[in-house]
């Protein structure tokens, strides 16, 4: 019985499901807030010549995704899993306006992350956001990925943090996902860029990638004390050695 459902469930996650949550998306999201801090580095940034690389905690990822979908804030091109979930959400990515590359840090991300840079060479005014925890975490420890982007593709890293206290914490996820409540007020905060050249040894490249998180926890820091935002548990999670 339970093959019997498999493609049944395929078939909801591909064609039912995907334009209803995209229709409650859109919606909810048109119903926040949003307020910006240092906007203008954004912007300048998107009228520069060299492309974006944007860079956040994967449990802000629901409130950025409208944020981002706007056209004055630039085009941009996501990474989405390959699994059948990740059919769903790259359905609804792509209703978003966003261009979409499929992999993650479990399987296909090499080959997702060639398209991302491929896309970014060919298409000056497209920008790349990627979560910097990955898709399975450690929450709140950057990987590589977004240094990697920047390095092949000659741009600019910009860390951006998102914060409301109006919100629901899906507790049971690995990243805690924060899901803002309707005409929750939402804060966005823009961080100063960082330069990841190429040819960068080891040690200097892991210099940056601590930078990078040490940067993105101390933004969402000061921005949640600003909202309000509390968690019982903290933005990194504890690594065992």
């Amino acid at each position: 019985m339970s093959g019997s459902r498999k493609p049944i469930r395929a078939l909801l996650l591909r064609h039912v499901f995907p334009p209803i949550a995209l229709w409650i998306y859109r919606r909810w999201g048109g119903s926040w807030r949003y307020v910006t801090e240092n906007e203008q580095v954004l912007t300048d940034l998107l009228r520069g010549p060299r492309p974006l690389v944007g860079a956040f905690l994967h449990g802000r990822t629901f409130q950025l995704l409208y944020y981002f979908s706007r056209p004055e804030r630039g085009r941009w091109i996501l990474m989405c899993s390959q699994s059948r979930d990740g059919d769903f959400m790259a359905q609804v990515e792509q209703g978003m306006g966003f261009r979409v590359a499929r992999g993650s840090s479990g399987k296909g991300g090499a080959r997702a992350l060639v398209e991302m840079i491929k896309g970014q060479r060919e298409d000056p005014g497209l920008g790349s956001c990627l979560a910097v925890d990955g898709s399975r975490g450690p929450r709140g420890i950057a990987q590589f990925g977004t240094l990697t982007l920047t390095q092949k593709t000659g741009g600019v890293l910009v860390p951006v943090a998102a914060s409301t206290a109006d919100a629901w914490i899906c507790s049971r996820c690995w990243d805690r996902n924060v899901m803002p409540k309707p005409n929750a007020e939402i804060r966005i905060l823009i961080g100063e860029p960082i330069e990841v050249p190429p040819g960068l040894d080891a040690a200097a490249l892991e210099a940056k990638r601590a930078l990078l998180e040490q940067r993105l926890l101390g933004m969402h820091a000061e921005l949640d004390a600003r909202t309000g935002f509390s968690d019982s548990q903290p933005l990194r999670a504890s690594v065992l050695a």
